[in-house]
């Protein structure tokens, strides 16, 4: 029986990867996407999420949710995603209608009418839709089989800041309470990302699929890549999101290490970092599989198989 998810995300090149490599994997089933204000403001990571669903021929529900972090103003990432957020490739206005119910009361009324155990949680983006549920629903806490997320580092430090991720950072309080829950955890660092490195040929075999899909796929990570190697002086540009999506699929393309991590609410300077106690230094108990490594080849591999079916 496929697996249950539903995607919340703030679309995003990497995202929307992301988003196309679970609607392409029959052992996915996506009940929705619930879009979330992050790397651009609201209205259009939701546009963006109809696009990507309508690229990929499907009809996903998607439900807008907050368009601000809980206690803080909104940073978006232009300067990485475009103004956007989909820059690259000029997609259609979306046809596909945004579902009138907002994202928070579509997490809690689905956790509650599912029974307990049976969906997956997948965040790309801030935290804040998810956070808003479990503060408003507290009852949904215990119904959620797992969470696996993109967010934080710790070898890698910050991305926005020199301490912080960008998913975190945009929203630590959000971040704090889904870190607290007690939902197992897996997360997907910068540690692990920043080995999943797009390179020319893997671009150049998604642009020779001569579909929509791959066509856009190229178009988008030629995009995002500039970013990236005129920052790190990479080869390529890490796909951030995508890695949530292959861990469902395929987990044993990852390690990393069960234990604690805590979320920075507190501090100017490290705000929004991800503490975690990689070397088990404190005697706090362990919330999170927090992984540090990723088959490169095995995940592009998957990507590239599964992207060829839409």
């Amino acid at each position: 029986m496929p697996r249950k998810i539903i995607i919340d995300t703030d679309p995003g090149q990497d995202d929307a990867v992301a988003i196309l490599l679970a609607l392409a994997s029959p052992e996915l089933e996506v009940l929705a996407l619930t879009a979330v204000a992050g790397n651009v403001p609201l209205p259009l990571t939701q546009r963006n999420a109809r696009q990507i669903v309508e690229l990929s021929g499907h009809q996903t529900p998607i439900h807008a949710g907050c368009d601000a972090p809980l206690k803080r103003k909104l940073v978006t990432a232009e300067y990485v995603h475009g103004k956007t957020g989909l820059d690259g490739i000029p997609l259609p206005e979306p046809t596909l209608p945004l579902h009138p119910q907002h994202a928070v009361d579509y997490l809690i009324d689905t956790l509650r009418a599912h029974p307990a155990g049976t969906i997956t949680l997948c965040p790309l983006g801030p935290l804040t839709n998810i956070a808003t549920a479990f503060q408003r629903a507290p009852d949904i806490i215990p119904r959620v089989a797992e969470i696996v997320l993109m967010g934080g580092a710790y070898f890698e430090v910050g991305n926005v800041t020199p301490a912080a991720e960008f998913n975190i950072y945009v929203d630590p309080e959000a971040a704090d309470i889904v870190f607290k829950s007690g939902v197992p955890l897996v997360v997907m660092p910068l540690d692990v990302t920043h080995k999943a490195l797009t390179s020319r040929a893997w671009v150049e075999e998604m642009r020779a699929l001569g579909t929509p899909v791959g066509t856009a796929v190229a178009s988008w990570t030629d995009f995002f890549e500039r970013f990236d190697t005129a920052k790190y002086g990479s080869e390529g540009a890490p796909l951030h999101d995508p890695c949530v999506i292959a861990y469902l699929l395929e987990p044993s393309l990852f390690h990393g290490r069960h234990i604690n991590v805590e979320i920075e609410t507190g501090s100017e300077l490290t705000l929004g970092m991800t503490v975690a106690d990689w070397w088990r230094v404190t005697d706090r108990e362990p919330n999170a599989m927090f992984m540090g490594s990723v088959d490169r080849e095995g995940f592009y591999r998957l990507l590239t198989e599964r992207l060829g079916r839409l």
